[in-house]
This record gives structure tokens, sequence and C-alpha cells, in this order.
């Protein structure tokens, strides 16, 4: 297993933080806001899927539910034309 004792990303904390392919936006901007909703929405099915051993079918579902959750924080973080 690897130890990360400390993790640096050069920037600082200035109240923003970076986008794929390196746009700043606010911390309270509304597309982070919503990465970070559907992050924590993953994390809890993901806990969920722990639970679902006996449940095969249900299983899969939530499986492809957390990959549409994964896709869409991906879309998310890599913003296009505003």
């Amino acid at each position: 297993m690897v130890k990360i004792n400390k993790i640096y990303t050069r920037t600082g904390d200035d109240g923003t933080t970076g986008l794929v392919r390196g746009p700043r936006r606010r911390k309270d901007d509304l597309r982070i806001e919503c990465f970070g909703t559907v992050d924590e929405a993953n994390g809890f099915i993901g806990q969920a899927r722990l639970h679902t051993g006996a449940m095969p079918k249900l299983d899969r579902v939530l499986e492809r539910i957390q990959n549409d959750l994964f896709d869409l924080g991906a879309d998310l973080a890599t913003p296009g034309e505003d």
C-alpha cells in the first residue's frame, strides 16, 4: 500500500479549484458544487454496494448508476464553451 504523507498542488488555496485542461473556478461555483454532489452520491452508492453481495441484480443496477455518475462527474470537470 502506498502511503502519502503530504500532497502539494503548488497552487495554494486562493479560493479556486482547477478543472480539466486548467481553467480555474471559484469553489462556490455551481459547476464545482455539482460535481461535488455527484461525487458524494457515488460514494453513498459505493457504501450501499458493500451490502449487495446476495443481490446481484441490484448490485448490477447500482454499478451502472455509479458508472454513469463517474461519467457525469468527468463531464462537469471538463468545461466546454460557456
